[in-house]
Parts: structure tokens; C-alpha cells; sequence
């Protein structure tokens, strides 16, 4: 296959209807679409150079640590961390992560927020602002921020060769439906930080796809499909669909503790 290059990705993304005004939540990897040339670094100079202000996860699970003890119905077992622990990462700014995001860390005017486990980057207009809207109590800030009223109309979800397993902003869509979220602990040069409203699994979130259809422009870049969803669209639909059914989206996975506490939880508080 010939390699795609900067302007097969600029003209994919402007099928997409992404145009100077949009505001991207980029989701996937450059390694989906095939060679590229220039690598990594030309999916995201044509993903800036295509829109205002492009965000992306830059997670650090890597840094995650355990208590021996901690709050019940937690989606978590307490006990049999000891190796994971002991390899933990003390986050920082330059630490590396996985997907577009570590592609677009080292882009000239990037910003990364700061939190331990749940970091996003972005570039572009607003990327400050859009990045103090995260805490560690509201991880998902930025997301919020782009779906939001003011926001919104130009807010996307763009997933390069990724499903919706990948989609952060339907766990937005979970803590804005109200569903429970869970505590986890990292590390960092100042200690162990408590980090509240922490999502869950996102191994169900393929069942979302029937109720998106509407909402899809889908196209092909290289060897991947790539596909724009309306950030505040998706969110509405997906928090409509909850609250509607409140165990939606949750995985079947034998022993899945964060689903398995969801489901505790909708049978202890009925909804």
C-alpha cells in the first residue's frame, strides 16, 4: 500500500466536516491508518492545521498505586498490588503515554494538564482554558468543557481506526448521567494523591453504536476507518440511554469489578 501523507489525512478530516472553527477530541492511533509518511508527527499537523483547538488523552495508568485499605464497593480489590505498586511511575509532565496524545505532547504551544492519571493535551485556541477545566475531582473536565453550551456546536469526537471501547467522552456521559464513578490513588514527586470520580469500564460502550447513526460521518484514511461524532450530541444520546436504562453500556465480562460494583449499586439505590 503507498503511504498516505499529509494531504490524504487533510482531505479525510475535511470529509469529516471538520473545518477552522472545529474543536477535536482525537481518539486512536497513527499506527491505524498504515505508513505514513512523516509519521506520527504529520497525522497531527494535519489534525492541527484542520481545526481550532485539538485535545487528547494522554493517560498514566502507569502511576496508579493501592491502598491495603479503601472504600467499599470501590471496583477494586485492596489486596495483591504489591508488584504493581512497586513499579509505579511518579508522574510528570514529560511522562510518556500511548495513542495521538504522546504525538501531540511535543507539538510547538502543546499544553498537558496535570493530573496524576487522567492527563489530557491540547493545542490550539482555548487549550488553556480547556485544560483548567479538569481538578481531581472533575478528571474529566476538558471533555465537559468541550461539550458545553458554549462549546459544543463545534465540539467532535474523531476516533482514528478506534471503536467506541476508546471513546472517553461516553464516560463523561456516564458521571453526567449520574452513574457511579470510583476512587483510585496515584503517584506523584509530592506523595500519594486520592483521585476522586474516577470512570469505569469502557468495555461496553460497542453497544452505543446502534443509537449513533444519525449522528456518524465516517471515512477512510489509509488502512483505517476514521469517524466524527458531535461531542454534545453523543454526550445527550448517551446520557438519555443511561438514565433510560441505567446498566447500559456496562460490559458482560465475568469479574469485572467496575461493572460488577455499577450493577451492586443500581440494586442498593433504585433508580
Amino acid at each position: 500500500m503507498a503511504e498516505v501523507n499529509f494531504r490524504d489525512i487533510q482531505k479525510g478530516l475535511q470529509a469529516l466536516g471538520l473545518t477552522r472553527a472545529s474543536r477535536v477530541l482525537v481518539l486512536g492511533t497513527a499506527a491505524a491508518l498504515g505508513p505514513v509518511r512523516g509519521g506520527a508527527e504529520t497525522v497531527v499537523g494535519a489534525l492541527t492545521a484542520s481545526s481550532a483547538l485539538v485535545v487528547a488523552p494522554v493517560f498514566t495508568p502507569q502511576c496508579q498505586v493501592w491502598p491495603l485499605v479503601g472504600p467499599e464497593n470501590n471496583g477494586a480489590m485492596y489486596t495483591g498490588h504489591a508488584a504493581e505498586n512497586a513499579a509505579a511511575d511518579f508522574f510528570r509532565a514529560d511522562l510518556p503515554a500511548a495513542g495521538l496524545g504522546e504525538a501531540l505532547r511535543p507539538v510547538p504551544g502543546a499544553q498537558r494538564s496535570s493530573h496524576p492519571l487522567y492527563s489530557f493535551v491540547a493545542v490550539g485556541a482555548e487549550a488553556g482554558l480547556t485544560l483548567r477545566a479538569q481538578s481531581l475531582a472533575e478528571p474529566l473536565g476538558p471533555v465537559a468543557h468541550l461539550a458545553d453550551a458554549q462549546a459544543g456546536r463545534d465540539g467532535v469526537v474523531v476516533l482514528v481506526g478506534a471503536d467506541q471501547t476508546a471513546n472517553v467522552a461516553l464516560h463523561y456521559a456516564e458521571a453526567r448521567a449520574g452513574r457511579k464513578q470510583f476512587v483510585r490513588w496515584a503517584l506523584t514527586p509530592a506523595g500519594i494523591v486520592e483521585c476522586l470520580a474516577c470512570p469505569g469500564c469502557p468495555d461496553g460502550f460497542n453497544a452505543i453504536t446502534a443509537h449513533l447513526r444519525a449522528l456518524r460521518r465516517v471515512t477512510q484514511i489509509g488502512l483505517a476507518r476514521v469517524e466524527c461524532l458531535p461531542l454534545a450530541e453523543l454526550v445527550n444520546v448517551a446520557v438519555e440511554l443511561i438514565r433510560r436504562e441505567p446498566a447500559a453500556l456496562l460490559c458482560g465480562r465475568p469479574g469485572c469489578e467496575r461493572c460488577g460494583a455499577v450493577r451492586s449499586f443500581l440494586t442498593a439505590v433504585p433508580v
